[in-house]
């Protein structure tokens, strides 16, 4: 997202921090990924930014949902999006949670182990349940599979399992790690999956479903490949190792890649210290209320407003909050001149930011969020003339 005249005057007169969404870009992102990949149905992951304006702009141009608890499931039916859209995601879920879900026409539902086939079992009868492989994801900023997904053959035992249980075993998800950077992750994923196809329809077991996960990047610090780049492989992976599946499905739970560049993160300097030889600038956002990813060196842009090209030294980015894990990044290059009440920007936070925010911690506001049409009615109660923030 660009940092345009309508931001920075809203940094400059609003209370910060704040989080501002430019909708435009869920939209393109979202038709960019349909174009990309041949017959998708493209299952928004909520967890990543569940702002409602978001949620209704992708129930409107037809998007279905990946949801992880009742929570996302009920915000969802409460804006009207269709059972029949929804998919629970999760592989780790409530037992009451997963009858709510049958109970309201949800058909969809992960699983990696054999008792959450159990759990489905009993409380959703004749779901359409998929099993997660894990995958090496090394080119990932944030692996996925040791907590989620299992082998290949445990995955096709699982599904056995849910077969005989009488559930219908209906396919296979993965998930390449969140922010890779290697499109041929993809492939390797797809062939894995492959086998899970063959060998269960060797036993007169015939998925339907390939789940392809997120995992999409968005531009930060470093290259990334395009949508157009992955969605090439995964088209030609897909008609190499799969395309003998007849009524193929193919799914695909876009997070970080659909709403992250959509999202610009406003902060102001609290205090600028010297500890030692090192050099700290702390911000009135930090770890705990919108930046959590930072503590994994998770890299966003940053950029200090109006000394975008000044000489720059080596200094300890943090947070106001009372706790010593609330340090951004530990070494960064900011303006030598950084100084009390500058404004900081983080670029392309539209993801994983204001849903991590804790609104109790150390008893520190979140940061407000505005669209980009909220901004300019905020704006305007301050007599902001029109031509200070055009875009």
């Amino acid at each position: 997202m660009k940092l345009t005249p309508l931001i920075k005057k809203a940094a400059e007169t609003l209370d910060t921090p704040f989080l501002v969404l430019d909708l435009s870009y869920v939209k393109e992102n979202y038709k960019k990924l349909k174009k990309a990949i041949n017959n998708v149905d493209v299952f928004y992951a909520v967890k990543a930014n569940s702002h409602t304006k978001i949620l209704e702009l992708l129930r409107d141009e037809g998007c279905s949902f990946d949801a992880a608890s009742r929570g996302e499931i009920d915000k969802l039916l409460s804006l009207g999006v269709s059972p029949d859209k929804i998919s629970f995601g999760n592989t780790i879920k409530k037992e009451i949670d997963i009858k709510f879900a049958w109970e309201n026409g949800i058909e969809y539902y992960a699983v990696d182990s054999e008792m959450e086939v159990e759990k489905i079992a009993r409380n959703a009868p004749n779901a359409k349940v998929y099993g997660r492989i894990s995958t090496s994801s090394n080119d990932a900023d944030w692996p996925l599979s040791d907590k989620f997904g299992t082998d290949v053959d445990h995955v096709i035992q699982i599904l056995e399992y849910a077969h005989r249980k009488g559930l219908n075993a209906y396919g296979v998800s993965f998930h390449v790690g969140s922010q890779s950077y290697n499109k041929h992750k993809w492939k390797e994923a797809i062939l894995n999956a492959s086998e899970v196809f063959e060998k269960l329809a060797a036993k007169g077991i015939n998925l339907k479903l390939l789940n392809l996960g997120g995992g999409m990047p968005v531009q930060h610090v470093k290259p990334i490949p395009m949508v157009e780049e992955i969605g090439e492989v995964i088209n030609q992976s897909i008609e190499e190792y799969l395309g003998w599946v007849d009524g193929l499905k193919v799914f695909t739970e876009p997070g970080r890649s659909m709403v992250g560049n959509a999202g610009i993160m406003a902060s102001k300097v609290l205090l600028r210290s010297i500890k030692g030889t090192k050099h700290w600038v702390y911000l009135d956002v930090g770890v705990f209320h919108g930046l959590m990813e930072t503590i994994e060196n998770f890299r966003y842009e940053v950029v200090v407003n109006n000394k975008e090209n000044h000489e720059t030294a080596e200094m300890t980015l943090a947070g106001p909050s009372c706790d010593s894990v609330d340090t951004i990044y530990d070494e960064i290059e900011l303006p030598v001149d950084i100084d009390y009440n500058d404004i900081v920007y983080f670029i392309n936070t539209g993801a994983y930011t204001i849903e991590y925010a804790s609104p109790h911690f150390n008893g520190i506001t979140p940061p407000k969020v505005f669209t980009v049409e909220e901004l300019k009615e905020e704006l305007q109660k301050y007599k902001i003339k029109s031509e200070e923030i055009m875009i």
